[in-house]
């Protein structure tokens, strides 16, 4: 693979500094630095930074803006082709240390290729920490104060969180036709955005996903039901959701409160993160 020695030393040199602590840097990422990202949050950060025009690739989540959607795809973030990254001839890998094997990222690295790996937490501080570790290893503070300023203008529009006893149960489920239904625990992004939004998860006996099974969604007898919108077209829509087994059993079968959002904006707990949850709390008051 051919590499521009001296921008890539720099950035390496430049790198490395940040992960040192360094607080301030004169130093700037090469205009001719070419990165893939293999997240959805971390592209729209990157986004942000203004640093899109130095995206060559990006995995199959990375959507927002737009005009990501025209780039090169390497795969699932959960699944990634090395040798499609490796094709682009990327200076810079990014991506999330929960979702970049110890396998996947010594390819990188025996290819000569930086990488950096952030981590995530579902929370609000933790999307902080996301956006000014990036902002910060990529030496542009600055605009990442300013991609939190907006961050934070928003979720400051948010409704208060209610009561204990007046937050709607919320169960969310994950579908992909009738033949992949899961329930979504505890621990998961969705289940702190529906608490971020002023409800409560409706399942709280185990912790990420299981199979949806009648009995336990009837035990669980959510006010509200959430999918991902492509979850209920897969479905068939709202009248198909109503076939499965246990749903008209449920308070929201019953009363038809079935809601649905954008799986990316919902669950990446990117920089839309005060977005998202306007836009969750306003549908399940």
């Amino acid at each position: 693979m051919k590499l521009n020695i001296l921008p890539l030393a720099l950035l390496v040199l430049s790198l490395g500094a940040c992960n040192n602590n360094t607080k301030e840097t004169t130093a700037a990422l090469p205009d001719s630095t070419k990165i893939v990202s293999l997240n959805g949050a971390v592209s729209e950060v990157l986004a942000g930074l203004g640093l899109e025009k130095n995206i060559a690739g990006t995995d199959i989540t990375s959507n927002y803006p737009e005009s990501l959607k025209a780039k090169p795809k390497v795969g699932h973030n959960k699944n990634i082709n090395a040798e499609g990254v490796m094709a682009l001839q990327p200076d810079l890998i990014i991506g999330l240390k929960k979702e970049v094997s110890p396998a996947l990222a010594a390819q990188f690295k025996a290819a000569g290729v930086k990488l950096l790996l952030a981590d995530q937490e579902y929370s609000v501080e933790g999307t902080k920490k996301l956006i000014h570790f990036l902002a910060d290893s990529l030496h542009a503070k600055a605009k990442g104060d300013s991609v939190v300023k907006v961050l934070e203008a928003d979720l400051s529009k948010v409704p208060a969180v209610a009561a204990a006893d007046k937050k709607p149960k919320v169960l969310f489920i994950y579908a992909r036709g009738t033949g992949t239904m899961m329930v979504g625990g505890t621990g998961t992004a969705i289940d702190q955005a529906i608490s971020l939004a002023g409800g409560q998860n409706a399942v709280t006996a185990f912790a990420d996903y299981k199979p949806l099974t009648a009995e336990a969604l009837v035990k669980a007898n959510p006010d509200i039901i959430l999918l991902f919108d492509s979850g209920l077209q897969s479905l068939g829509g709202a009248a198909g959701l109503t076939k499965v087994q246990g749903i008209k059993q449920t308070n929201a079968g019953k009363n038809n409160k079935i809601i649905t959002m954008d799986g990316e904006l919902l669950s990446s707990f990117g920089p839309r993160l005060g977005i998202a949850i306007q836009e969750l709390a306003s549908k399940i008051k």
